[in-house]
């Protein structure tokens, strides 16, 4: 490592964790040359930016917000002077009314009314008094927290919707990841007074003008100018092993116009995967030991799809999402993309809307033809009284598969199983959400980058374990130390 030659590190993936990755070693390192290969045509993963007729939109809303000061660091480095600052405003739409998010006393108990207001206290008593003892799912999980009353209002009919299975069915871990620090009485003392120390509940974040893709691609073109390569529409459908040590990786480079796809062997020295751990191991060659294999086949996804609907008016309504928590719609959670930035729309007469659906690939929903998807989505915007389905003068519709890692109950022993394998691997390390298969927001699959790049340089640090037992960013903050020949990391301490 020390004769000077260039050392390529291939990174599979050219999401917020593949670019990253590649930033990364890029900042710390002259010698290693980081080889970006992706499979679509755009970067950025879920976190890209889609256009159509000039509208930009998301794949979902992305914050960015965080108290990992690496990560916001890298952020501004990047984009610079391209942030703005977007005031929070969300609802929650159930039983035909809307609900303030983050809980406002007046209008919860106004909307849900004092008999139930009552039941839903003495039903969250009764469980701090007799809770489960131990918490395995997510509905024990919540219901020890929130009492049962409200977890049937809130929780059960909007998590099923989200995730197509029984709450009873999703692991307690999850809901420790994505909501712990919050309770009723938290969400309660939160409306009283004003205070707010939970992530899910902040009321302003920073946002890229143009949508978060423009971050992504902004760092592509920085990657690029830094002498790495980002290799588009090149799925990497092969990777080569001998022993305990990755070699190369096969990939087909498609072309835009249609012809034959080209295959090439791209060798390394180290390798960074952010691809879905399931489709990894199933392109491992030789294939890893059987048991692997049936683990890496236990994992599931949960697929998305969003229809963009383009309205011949100015914003139906102010929020920048709502949840959609009714049964008698599709719809899971309704986008509003003027209110995240206006340089999102080039007609300012006119609004963009997201409606977002939760599905599985080759269900009912994902293959339903886009003019059938138009109508259905232009129909419940009606339905629930946002605008009338004829204000609309044009749509796209975006299909995400793998949108979301499932953490049913396989999903741990056989990560376990994985992540053993995996980490005897001597020169690959893996990343991200589906790199990891955990749902962590942006800036926790940035810094498992982040700490896989330093790995490389020397470090010894757990990117399996960065959003566990921590949660949220808002419960840790990076603690430096002094900084050697560019390789040492900063320590996660609990707050």
């Amino acid at each position: 490592m020390n004769d000077g030659k260039t050392s390529p590190v291939v990174v599979i993936g050219a999401g917020p964790a593949g670019l990253t990755a590649a930033y990364e070693l890029q900042k710390r390192s002259k010698r290693h040359r980081p080889v970006v290969l992706e499979a679509s045509d755009m970067v950025g993963g879920i976190s890209r930016t889609e256009s159509n007729n000039g509208y930009r939109f998301d794949i979902g809303g992305h914050r960015f917000f965080t108290k990992v000061k690496e990560v916001d660091d890298m952020w501004h480095e990047v984009l610079k002077d391209d942030f703005i600052t977007v005031p929070r405003l969300s609802r929650i739409y159930y039983r035909e009314k809307f609900f303030d998010y983050p809980l406002k006393l007046f209008n919860a108990l106004t909307n849900i009314g004092p008999y139930e207001s009552m039941r839903i206290m003495l039903s969250y008593f009764k469980w701090q008094v007799r809770p489960f003892r131990r918490e395995e799912s997510f509905e024990e999980w919540v219901i020890n927290r929130f009492g049962g009353r409200l977890y049937m209002h809130f929780f059960r009919s909007y998590t099923q919707k989200v995730w197509g299975i029984d709450p009873k069915e999703i692991r307690a871990d999850w809901a420790a990841q994505r909501i712990k620090n919050l309770s009723l009485f938290k969400a309660v003392w939160n409306a009283i007074s004003g205070s707010n120390d939970t992530t899910s509940l902040i009321e302003e974040f920073q946002y890229p003008r143009l949508g978060p893709g423009m971050m992504w691609e902004k760092c592509r073109d920085m990657v690029r100018e830094q002498g790495g390569e980002v290799q588009m529409q090149s799925p990497v459908v092969r990777v080569n092993r001998k022993g305990n040590r990755v070699t190369s990786v096969d990939v087909k480079h498609w072309s835009k116009d249609g012809s034959a796809p080209v295959e090439e062997r791209i060798e390394g020295d180290h390798f960074i995967n952010t691809m879905a751990l399931r489709d990894l191991i199933l392109c491992m060659d030789p294939p890893p030991p059987p048991e692997v294999v049936e683990a890496a086949n236990k994992l599931k996804y949960r697929d998305f799809l969003i229809v963009t609907l383009v309205l011949d008016h100015a914003d139906p309504f102010k929020d920048n999402w709502i949840y959609i928590h009714s049964p008698k719609v599709k719809v899971g959670r309704i986008q509003n993309f003027r209110a995240w930035s206006k340089e999102m729309l080039p007609d300012q007469n006119t609004a963009s809307i997201g409606m977002e659906y939760f599905c599985q690939e080759g269900d009912g929903l994902w293959e339903m033809k886009d003019e059938d998807l138009r109508a259905l989505a232009a129909e419940e915007l009606e339905q629930l009284g946002l605008a009338k389905a004829t204000d609309v003068i044009g749509a796209a519709i975006i299909r995400q598969p793998k949108a979301y890692p499932v953490y049913d109950g396989e999903y741990r022993e056989a990560l376990d199983v994985l992540e053993d394998w995996i980490m005897g691997l001597e020169n690959f390390q893996t990343v991200g959400r589906n790199g990891l298969h955990r749902y962590n927001n942006q800036d926790h699959s940035m810094l498992s980058a982040m700490y896989a790049a330093r790995n490389i340089l020397g470090a010894k640090l757990d990117v399996w374990n960065v959003n566990v037992e921590r949660s949220y960013h808002e419960e840790f903050e990076i603690k430096r130390d002094e900084e050697t020949a560019g390789a040492s990391a900063p320590a996660i301490a609990a707050e």
